[in-house]
């Protein structure tokens, strides 16, 4: 069951390019970055480490204004890989000393999936917040939802996490996030 539990301590949170230009183009992009709003508050209020990504920033723009002013730049990391999980980024997430993760971003099937494949390799249990994820069409955005879960992710979705991460109610933590989930 270890697996299938978030716990604060040991969790962190990666957010893949969800990017200006990038989230133009998703189809389901006020969800997801509402959603990634909500998962940044938790992260905040919960103590989590932050890494995020962004998917060559020069042609596809930085990380969109509702999250980046929430991100600490120096674990905003610019990549062209599509596996996020390299070098500098995997050192970042490794320097975290967690072993679970909390996946969000774009595109589902491409940089996500690749990153989230790279993590489970890596021995991570890894999480992908379903409603925190994008693609550009719903065959993509399922088919990379059912690669991850094949490689071993555990697919969930911001409420459950929120709320698997705060344990239990009448905290001021949960007092503070059950605002921000209605």
């Amino acid at each position: 069951m270890k697996k299938f539990t978030l716990n604060r301590d040991d969790t962190a949170l990666v957010i893949i390019d969800i990017q200006e230009r990038l989230a133009a183009t998703m189809p389901d992009r006020e969800r997801t970055i509402a959603n990634n709003k909500i998962l940044l508050s938790a992260a905040e209020t919960l103590g989590l480490p932050v890494i995020a990504t962004e998917q060559y920033p020069k042609g596809l723009g930085r990380t969109v204004p509702e999250l980046l002013g929430r991100l600490d730049e120096n674990n905003v990391f610019a990549k062209t890989s599509f596996n996020a999980c390299f070098g500098d980024i995997a050192r970042a997430v490794k320097n975290t000393g967690r072993t679970s993760v909390l996946v969000t971003g774009m595109e589902t099937h491409v940089c996500v999936f690749q990153t989230v494949r790279a993590l489970v390799e890596g021995g991570y249990t890894v999480h992908v917040a379903r409603d925190a994820v994008a693609s550009r069409t719903k065959e993509n955005y399922e088919n990379g939802l059912a690669l991850m879960q094949t490689l071993g992710a555990v697919i969930t979705n911001t409420e459950t996490a929120v709320f698997d991460l705060l344990k239990e109610a009448g905290t001021p933590e949960f007092k503070a996030m059950s605002a921000l989930i209605k």
